[in-house]
């Protein structure tokens, strides 16, 4: 197999193999005939949990709406869809979904499984809207799990972090579509960051709030509120201390802002507003490392403080780091388990030895937090630690060995994490 490597460029795939089943008929051969794989979606991890030594199914060819239930509210998709281009479509149909991450460039299969999030108090992870799974499971079955006849069970494989089976189709909830505006508030005060940290993350529908944890100069407040009944046309022109922005900016210094949603607080589409990205534009940097950790949200203000504390050793080697907030779920491997979270992201720059020393600095900060780290992202932490913060994780062990008693879609990521020590 030519070198393959993740959207960021950090990582090449180590599989002899790549394949790009066309139809569930065709994967559930491909599944049947390999002897270890793995699957893509559209390469956003970081790190090894998708790869593989042997076979790689991409799910990009798999990426139509199979239908559409307005009355039930839900929409059923093939697995390897983009959220770009399923809330393009959605919003045609006059619906919405309940939140998008910040790129729409991930595919919604890929995202579930890692429990990939937007922001919001009140917004549950992107994982917490399927109400319905297909997977081919590693004999080629195919088995569909429903919230209604399956409930705990489908809580436990939405999240599956690719080793409960394939995803073929996922059915979502969804809601009537609604506009939103973006502001961006800038240079907030890191004391008011710290006392406030609350009442920032509640002031809308989903909000962001970036920093280089040294520079306030650098420290934004990212808005984003829902629009109904005409609400929400005028806004507070001061945040705590933050300034709205006249001109729109990019959170990396240097970049320029051209690949951005608007933040000029015009109404739009609320698919052109809760992504930070264009669909139709390069993400982000491109060329970065990221890691992430979840502590309790009502932690919030100490967690700012401990990262605050390391903002000297970080700054080298950090573009930015963003702030959200993601409601509790009941899904047994998320990282927002019964637990209201905050979001403690980092775009690194692509200097992994430098990367991997600071990583440790950060755990041990936010160890007293109970941080759990993003499935996808890099982290340091020992798997004895990490697996001690998942309380269904004995659960979640029988659920791969049930439907995967001969392990084909472990690897040593899932080794190591998942039954490792």
């Amino acid at each position: 197999m030519e070198a393959l490597t993740n959207w960021a460029g950090n990582y090449t795939y180590s599989a002899a193999r790549l394949h790009r089943p066309g139809s569930i008929e065709e994967l559930r051969e491909l599944v049947v005939a390999c002897r270890k794989l793995r699957v893509l979606g559209t390469r956003h991890s970081f790190n090894t949990i998708a790869d593989t030594p042997e076979d790689l199914i991409s799910l990009e060819r798999l990426n139509r709406v199979v239908s559409l239930d307005p009355a039930g509210r839900t929409v059923t998709v093939e697995a390897g869809i983009r959220y770009g281009e399923l809330s393009r479509w959605l919003h045609r149909e006059g619906f919405a979904l309940h939140n998008l991450a910040s790129l729409p460039h991930i595919s919604v299969a890929g995202a579930c499984a890692t429990a990939t999030h937007g922001s919001g108090n009140r917004n549950g992870n992107l994982a917490t809207a399927v109400t319905a799974l297909t997977l081919v499971t590693a004999d080629g079955e195919l088995v569909t799990l429903t919230r209604e006849a399956d409930g705990d069970l489908l809580r436990g494989a939405v999240v599956g972090l690719g080793a409960v089976g394939v995803v073929a189709r996922l059915t979502i909830e969804i809601m009537p579509a609604f506009m939103m505006r973006q502001d961006r508030y800038e240079r907030l005060p890191f004391e008011q960051l710290e006392a406030h940290i609350d009442e920032l993350m509640g002031l809308a529908y989903s909000v962001s709030i970036f920093t280089d944890w040294c520079n306030a100069e650098r420290t934004d407040v990212l808005v984003k509120r829902r629009l109904e009944n005409g609400a929400g046309d005028e806004v507070e022109a001061e945040l705590f201390g933050a300034r709205r922005a006249e001109r729109p900016r990019h959170p990396i210094e240097g970049m320029p802002p051209d690949n951005l949603t608007d933040q000029h607080g015009d109404p739009g589409p609320w698919h052109e507003r809760l992504p930070h990205f264009r669909l139709d534009a390069t993400p982000s940097k491109g060329d970065e490392l990221q890691s992430e950790y979840f502590v309790p949200r009502s932690r919030g203000a100490e967690a700012v403080r401990a990262l605050r504390e390391l903002g000297p050793q970080l700054a080298p080697q950090l573009y930015i780091s963003e702030i959200r907030t993601i409601a509790a779920d009941e899904l047994w491997m998320s990282p927002c388990y019964r637990q209201d979270s905050l979001g403690l992201h980092f775009t690194w720059r692509k200097n992994w030895p430098a990367v991997r020393e600071l990583l440790p600095l950060v755990e041990a900060k936010l160890a007293p937090l109970g941080a759990r780290p993003h499935w996808g992202k890099l982290f340091n932490m020992a798997p004895a630690e990490l697996q001690s913060r998942y309380e269904r994780l004995g659960e979640f062990r029988a659920l791969l060995d049930r439907f995967d008693p001969e392990g084909k879609l472990r690897n040593p990521f899932i080794e190591q994490y998942i039954f490792g020590a």
